[in-house]
This record gives structure tokens, C-alpha cells and sequence, in this order.
């Protein structure tokens, strides 16, 4: 029993560890650790274009790797951070950014979202507005009859065959 805790407590530690394990080999590590953190900082901005959901600080792919030794090689070079993408964008395209842009073709990849999110709240305000005032009208006291109603009523109960004939 307590070799089986044992081996479910270090495949839980591996598991919770795993997350914190990056692709960056040690090869590529930079001398400069200012420099190094910049590259980091870039590459977790930066698209795995053979992976396409994961950065390519995360992802062990070969295309990952040439992207973070070219991140690595243009930092070196003495290119600012917004240099190093730009330079990635007109290579690789707006795609190669995990986060995109701010510009008029991205538009409706920013306006979308929290116009959906107000459109959706929108309509549930008027949704519980009306459920409400149909509650309210449910529970308001009925209104009587006139008179003519009234004595109408009172034949349809006297004469159950003129009901009928109405």
C-alpha cells in the first residue's frame, strides 16, 4: 500500500511539474540574462506555427526552435522588442502574434467579443424585465364585471342551452 501512495504522490508531482517545464533548451540560453528574459518575454508572445495554440517558449517543435534561436539572433543584433516582431511579422504574418494587433483588419477580432458580451446582457435584462411585468400583471387583482357581463354571466349559468347556441 505504501509503495503504491509512494508512486501516485511522484506521478502527481510530475504531473504538477510538468507545467512549469519550457521547451528552451539549454543551448540556446543566452549569456546575458536581461537579454535571455527578453527573449523569454517574446517568445511566450509568439505562435508555434506547427502547434498553432501554444507558444513557442511551451512547444518542443523543430519550427518552435528556429523561432526562438531567430528571437535570440535579432536581440543579439541589438533589435528592440518591437523590432524582433515586426521583423517576425513580415516574415511569418500577423498569425505568428498569439495576441494580435491592434489595427483596422483585426477590428472586429477586438469589437466582436464585448459587443456579443453587451448584446447577450441586453438581452437578459429585457428577459427578466419582462418575466417581471408579467409576474406583476399575473398577481394584480382581477377587474370586476360591468353589469352587461354580469347578467350575461348569470343567463349562460341559468340556461345552459342558450350556452350553446352562442
Amino acid at each position: 500500500m505504501r509503495k503504491l501512495i509512494a508512486a501516485l504522490g511522484i506521478v502527481l508531482a510530475v504531473a504538477l511539474a510538468a507545467p512549469l517545464a519550457h521547451a528552451v533548451q539549454p543551448d540556446e540560453v543566452m549569456a546575458d540574462p536581461a537579454k535571455e528574459a527578453r527573449a523569454r518575454e517574446l517568445s511566450r508572445e509568439l505562435r508555434c506555427m506547427v502547434c498553432q495554440n501554444q507558444s513557442i517558449d511551451d512547444s518542443d517543435a523543430t519550427l518552435a526552435k528556429d523561432l526562438r534561436l531567430l528571437v535570440r539572433e535579432r536581440i543579439a543584433a541589438g533589435d528592440s522588442n518591437k523590432q524582433v516582431l515586426d521583423y517576425l511579422v513580415a516574415r511569418y504574418g500577423e498569425f505568428v502574434l498569439l495576441k494580435p494587433r491592434f489595427e483596422a483588419h483585426t477590428l472586429v477580432l477586438w469589437l466582436v467579443p464585448p459587443l456579443v458580451l453587451l448584446g447577450g446582457g441586453l438581452g437578459l435584462w429585457l428577459h427578466i424585465r419582462r418575466r417581471g411585468r408579467a409576474a406583476e400583471a399575473a398577481t394584480e387583482a382581477p377587474v370586476p364585471l360591468s353589469t352587461e357581463e354580469q347578467a350575461r354571466l348569470q343567463r349562460l349559468l341559468n340556461d345552459p342551452a342558450e350556452a350553446g347556441s352562442s
